[in-house]
């Protein structure tokens, strides 16, 4: 492409944006909005022109530099990046970086002017891909252990161990966690309306759902995140410290400000 060619296709789009797509910062009818580009900055000319007028003059008056020096003495922080203001306006440009030369302003680029955010309805696969899906238990991870009637298996079968096998008092309680919890145990999907056939597992109804397959569902969304102490790699050279002086090794490692000043100091 020419250069002649290349400017006048410069200017012919610059007439077609103008004409075609004008400016957004402006009172618009409802009949361009359709066709109005968002602005990515908004406009600067201020809706508070009276704002800082006394600053304004005073600074006139004396200079910027004998104003600045009276500015320090007299303003609270004043070279606070918000201005003391504690939501700045949306035109102020407030320092991101310590030498002040970036900087972030409220809303810019604004959010008409970027692409559109895809947020997916329902997930790809799995049970709830169906929108009307809407029952929580199957993935309430957080509160599985919180059922009063079955609150904690592991528990359970601890106490269970402890205790004399032959007791029959004992053998009853084992046979009766062994066989797990009665009180759901799904209605295989009959309802009073005829037979269901739409979900096997019986998970998207409360009366279908029972507590073995909730049970595996839940397994397969346990989080596996769990966060580990911040000695835990470290573990083996915490012993060996202990071990080489005699001292007893502890659970974990002391960190610095875990101890009051006072549980730190020897008592003899």
């Amino acid at each position: 492409m020419s250069v002649q060619v290349k400017k006048a296709a410069n200017v012919a789009a610059n007439v077609a944006a103008k004409t075609i797509i004008p400016a957004a910062s402006r009172a618009v009818t409802a009949k361009e909005a359709a066709s109005i580009a968002p602005s990515l900055r908004s406009s600067k000319e201020t809706s508070m022109p009276w704002k800082g007028w006394f600053s304004s003059f005073i600074e006139k008056r004396l200079g910027k530099q004998t104003f600045e020096k009276l500015r320090s003495h007299i303003v609270f922080m004043p070279d606070d990046k918000y201005s003391l203001e504690q939501q700045p306006y949306p035109d102020h440009e407030i320092p991101i970086t310590e030498d002040g030369k970036t900087t972030h302003q409220f809303r810019y680029p604004s959010p008409g002017s970027q692409s559109k955010v895809r947020m997916p309805s329902v997930d790809d696969e799995g049970p709830h891909s169906d929108p009307y899906f809407g029952s929580y238990y199957a993935k309430d991870t957080r509160r599985r252990y919180e059922d009063p009637a079955y609150p904690n298996p592991e528990l359970e079968y601890l106490k269970l161990g402890l205790l004399p096998k032959n007791d029959p008092n004992v053998k009853e309680a084992t046979e009766r966690f062994e066989e797990g919890p009665k009180s759901s145990p799904g209605n295989k999907g009959t309802f009073a309306t005829g037979k269901s056939d739409y979900d096997p597992e019986g998970l998207r109804a409360s009366m279908s759902a029972s507590h073995e397959a909730m049970n595996a569902n839940l397994d397969a969304n346990m989080p596996d995140h769990l966060p580990v102490p911040n000695w835990w790699d470290d573990q083996d050279e915490v012993a060996d410290w202990h071990i080489e002086r005699d001292l007893p090794v502890p659970i974990g490692r002391v960190e610095w400000g875990a101890i009051p000043r006072e549980g730190r100091l020897a008592r003899w």
